[in-house]
């Protein structure tokens, strides 16, 4: 089985792939959708808010690719499980899963931060995490018998975050689930791998920079590239991750934060 690179007409980063993606709707994950999409994967896209789903799959679908949807609570491990299901149920097989879900609170020392707050974050960019994940590798196991997944984590994973406290230490619990899970599983032939952002211009960032007007810009400074990135860039490691082209890379959590660690 083949795909198509839109653009460039030959077989595309993904071609033949049976690939899930969480928080799909927007952001990272809708580019990433699209972007597997044109790479030939066939997509299944996951998230809580079927407006979005739908018209990302539509996009898709309008451009020659094949995308399905299925809303999905990452706080709920019978939701979570039946999505999976449901990407077993409509290709067969599950290829590769790419868990972008995640959402932020507001910016505050920790001593402010709420625990409600804190709980959400813990219930949604780490346990929704580890379920995705933990249902992911059941699937491959079953059917594909080997593939990759990739985690969306955070460069506030690497260091202190002051104001991200809570939200920065969900993501590095993900950076060390995703190394574990790859130490567990590459016996098998199954590749788990994470990718830390930068500063990208996602619904996220756009509310920050609402609130404090200068927070991208004071970002930016920090940033040898010198500017944010488009959602679409941090999608391209995503993909090359999951990749056959990345068949020796696992365990690593990989920053595309334009050298704001350098």
């Amino acid at each position: 089985m083949t795909g198509v690179n839109a653009v460039g007409g030959r077989d595309g980063l993904l071609a033949g792939k049976i690939a899930f993606i969480t928080g799909a709707g927007r952001g990272i994950g809708a580019a990433a959708a699209r972007l597997f999409a044109r790479e030939g994967a066939a997509v299944v896209l996951a998230a809580r808010t079927e407006s979005q789903l739908v018209d990302v799959v539509n996009q898709i679908r309008a451009a020659g690719g094949t995308a399905d949807y299925v809303l999905t609570d990452l706080t709920d491990p019978g939701s979570v499980q039946a999505a999976v299901d449901t990407v077993i149920r409509l290709h067969k097989r599950l290829d590769v899963a790419f868990n972008n879900a995640g959402v932020s609170i507001p910016h505050t020392p920790m001593v402010n931060a709420t625990t409600e707050n804190f709980d959400l974050v813990s219930a949604v960019n780490y346990r929704g995490v580890f379920l995705s994940m933990t249902a992911e590798i059941r699937a491959i196991r079953a059917t594909a018998g080997a593939g990759a997944i990739v985690n969306n984590s955070s460069v506030g994973s690497f260091r202190g975050a002051p104001g991200l406290g809570p939200y920065a230490a969900t993501k590095r619990a993900v950076n060390s689930l995703t190394e574990t899970a790859a130490a567990e599983y590459g016996p098998e032939g199954i590749r788990v791998n994470a990718i830390a952002p930068g500063t990208t211009m996602t619904g996220m960032i756009r509310r920050w920079a609402e609130a404090d007007p200068t927070a991208v810009e004071r970002l930016n400074a920090l940033t040898p590239l010198r500017r944010a990135a488009d959602p679409d860039e941090i999608a391209e490691a995503a993909a090359w991750l999951l990749s056959d082209r990345a068949s020796f890379v696992t365990g690593v959590c990989l920053p595309v934060d334009g050298g704001l660690r350098a």
